[in-house]
């Protein structure tokens, strides 16, 4: 693999333009998700699917004296260094890049929806039409052209930052250090842990509130951690059983002479 590439989203400078949903869909030929308005804000897109692989959340939140505060941040897929979509894929659809990003490979997906439940941030999503799953790529020819992902290449305020995930990792953290000293104390960072649930994602964030404010989890875990354990212990308990049974047919046999 060579140096793992990802995002940094810096959520303090996101102004909510959604120049990143448009350059995501423009890029990937990603079809349009009905652009509805919910009623509930300025948001029209709402989440992560299937048709938005790129979603700028807008979270009103009422301040004391009556104004709002506006909180935005554009979300995507994590890429997770322990990826449980990559653990339950049956077809070897969904792989991992030489940049260390997480791809389905849509050719390949057989629709069976097993990678859906095993995302703890809920990205991947099936089509309606086709009934695959689709997501966020990182722009996986893009990249391996040289080029910036569709969506840091349209954001005008750089919150969207791509990279050699370590430089974006210390580039962040020294980003919290400015905004703390500036008197912004809740700034800080999502998915930077390498000893998260996750292992660290590939695409992490610059929040300026609690995870859970953005409709992010806490403290996200991959379903299948324990995985290589249960498999171990129901490797041993078939063992024990066979074992079982041959001591048993072998008492018989020889009760029998």
């Amino acid at each position: 693999m060579t140096t793992r590439m990802g995002f940094f989203t810096d959520t303090s400078i996101c102004i909510g333009c959604k120049a990143c949903e448009v350059a995501c869909k423009e890029w990937n030929h990603v079809p349009d998700d009905g652009y509805a308005f919910l009623g509930q804000s300025y948001d029209n897109t709402g989440e992560l699917s299937a048709n938005t692989w790129r979603h700028v959340a807008f979270i009103e939140q009422p301040r004391a004296d009556g104004d709002l505060r506006w909180l935005m941040s554009s979300d995507v897929c994590k890429h997770c260094t322990h990826a449980g979509c990559l653990d339950v894929c049956p077809t070897g659809s969904l792989f991992r890049t030489e940049f260390g990003t997480v791809v389905v490979q849509e050719d390949i997906c057989n629709g069976c929806g097993y990678c859906v439940p095993a995302c703890p941030y809920g990205v991947i999503d099936r089509r309606e039409e086709d009934g695959r799953v689709w997501k966020c790529t990182l722009c996986y020819d893009r990249i391996g052209d040289g080029q910036l992902p569709a969506c840091a290449k349209g954001c005008p305020t750089e919150s969207i930052q791509y990279g050699p995930l370590d430089e974006l990792r210390e580039r962040a953290h020294g980003r919290v250090g400015e905004l703390v000293a500036a008197g912004v104390t809740e700034a800080r960072l999502y998915g930077d842990d390498p000893s998260d649930g996750v292992g660290g994602t590939g695409a992490f964030f610059l929040l300026l509130d609690e995870p859970e404010v953005y409709g992010l989890p806490p403290d996200p875990v991959v379903p299948t951690r324990d995985l290589a354990a249960m498999w171990r212990q129901a490797a041993l308990a078939a063992g024990a059983f066979v074992a079982a049974g041959v001591a048993a047919f072998a008492g018989r046999r020889g009760g029998s002479r």
